[in-house]
């Protein structure tokens, strides 16, 4: 386990939106998940963000996610 402050949010809005919460402030249910890429792509391929909100993700909303944790890593 890590600490939360070592991980990032990925927050399903009540918009409907999926999204990344580097504030970890934002309105919505939040799942966690390391600050690399690779951790983003094993919830991927275990379907681990389906199932922390119940809902199906197309693979646009994936690709976003990791333009916008590649972002947060270079910086």
């Amino acid at each position: 386990m890590k600490n939360k402050n070592e991980m990032i949010r990925i927050l399903h809005t009540p918009e409907d939106e999926i999204i990344l919460d580097d504030t970890g402030r934002k309105n919505g249910r939040g799942a966690y998940i390391c600050r690399c890429t690779s951790c983003l792509e094993s919830a991927v391929r275990s379907k681990g963000l389906e199932r922390s909100f119940k809902m199906h993700i197309p693979p646009d909303i994936y690709e976003a996610l990791r333009e916008e944790l590649a972002r947060l890593e270079a910086e």
